[in-house]
C-alpha cells in the first residue's frame, strides 16, 4: 500500500471565469518555501455546478478551496457557514477538514491591504462600489471597526439590501455601523466627500481594461482609491486616480493577505506572505 503521507494534498480555486487568477502561483509558490507535498489549480465551475464541484472536491480528497466570482453566496447553500460568512453572507474559502465549512477571508485580506498602505480606517468616510459577495465582506468588515460606509451600485435594491444585512448584524454585535446605500447616479456627490474609495466590482478586470467604475472627473487628491482587480494590476480606475494625485492601493494585496488568511485556515501554519506576494507579481508581469 503506497504511503499516504507522501501523497500530494491538493487545493484550489474554483470560478467563472478564472483564467485570470494568480492564486495557484501564489499559493504553490508558499507551499513550495515550506516544504509541504501540495498542490493549488483552478477549475472553471459553473454557478450550476458548483454544489456537485464542493462534493467532489471533498470526496476526492482535497484540502480546501476558494472561491471566486461568481460563486461566493451561492456556496452558502452547499457549507456550514462559520459566524462571520454567515453575517456576510458569502464564502470564499472552504475547509475540509471535519464537516464543509465556509470562510470568509476577504474583509481581513481587504483591511490587511490598507493596514499595509498605512490608511486607517475607523471614522473615516467610504464609498464601496459593488453589492457582491466581495463588497459585503468588506462593508462588513470595516463597518465593524468605525468606518462610515456608504454602499453604491447599479440596482439600488441590492445596494439596500446590503446596507440592512450590515447593520442587523453588527446590531447583533452590539455595534452601531454607520452604512447607507445609493445608486450609482448618487456617486458624483458621495465620492467628493469620501476619503476612500473601493472598487468591488470586476469592472476593469481582463479581458476589459479599458473599463472603469468612475469617471476620472470625480476622482479627487485626497481620495484613497482601492481596486479589488488584480488583472490587471494597474486599472484604469487606479492609472486616473493616479493622475489626480489620489493614494492608490492595487487589489494583489488584498488577494495576498486573504490567501495568506485561507493558508492559515487550511494548513494551521504561517504563511510566507513575503514570497506569496512575489509569486503573484510575477505572476501578473508573466501575463502582461
Amino acid at each position: 500500500m503506497a504511503d499516504t503521507a507522501n501523497r500530494i494534498k491538493t487545493f484550489a480555486v474554483l470560478g467563472d471565469p478564472i483564467g485570470h487568477s494568480i492564486s495557484p502561483a501564489m499559493h504553490n509558490a508558499a507551499f513550495e518555501a515550506l516544504g509541504m507535498p501540495c498542490e493549488y489549480r483552478a477549475f472553471r465551475v459553473r454557478l450550476s455546478d458548483l454544489r456537485d464541484a464542493i462534493h467532489g472536491a471533498r470526496a476526492l480528497g482535497f484540502g480546501g478551496l476558494n472561491l471566486t466570482i461568481p460563486l461566493k453566496e451561492e456556496a452558502l447553500k452547499y457549507v456550514d457557514p462559520d459566524p462571520i460568512a454567515a453575517r456576510i453572507g458569502a464564502v470564499n474559502t472552504i475547509d475540509f477538514a471535519s464537516e464543509i465549512t465556509g470562510h470568509n477571508t476577504d474583509g481581513i485580506g481587504a483591511l490587511r491591504a490598507l493596514d499595509s498602505a498605512g490608511v486607517d480606517i475607523a471614522g473615516r468616510n467610504i464609498v464601496i462600489i459593488g453589492a457582491g459577495g466581495a463588497a459585503r465582506a468588506i462593508a462588513f468588515q470595516f463597518a465593524y471597526i468605525g468606518g462610515m460606509i456608504v454602499i453604491a451600485n447599479r440596482t439600488q435594491e441590492r445596494a439596500d439590501r446590503l446596507a440592512r444585512d450590515v447593520t442587523i448584524g453588527l446590531l447583533e454585535l452590539e455595534k452601531r455601523p454607520v452604512v447607507r446605500s445609493i445608486g450609482l447616479a448618487g456617486l458624483a456627490s458621495e465620492i467628493a466627500d469620501a476619503e476612500i474609495l473601493i472598487n468591488a466590482t470586476s469592472v476593469g478586470m481582463h479581458p476589459h481594461p479599458d473599463a472603469t467604475p468612475v469617471s476620472s472627473d470625480l476622482l479627487h487628491s485626497g481620495l484613497t482609491v482601492f481596486d479589488i482587480v488584480y488583472n490587471p494590476l494597474r486599472t484604469k480606475l487606479l492609472s486616473d486616480a493616479e493622475l489626480r494625485g489620489a493614494t492608490v492601493i492595487d487589489g494583489v494585496r488584498m488577494l495576498v493577505h486573504q490567501g495568506a488568511e485561507a493558508f492559515r485556515i487550511w494548513t494551521g501554519r504561517e504563511p510566507p506572505a513575503d514570497v506569496m506576494l512575489e509569486a503573484a507579481l510575477r505572476g501578473l508581469e508573466n501575463r502582461s
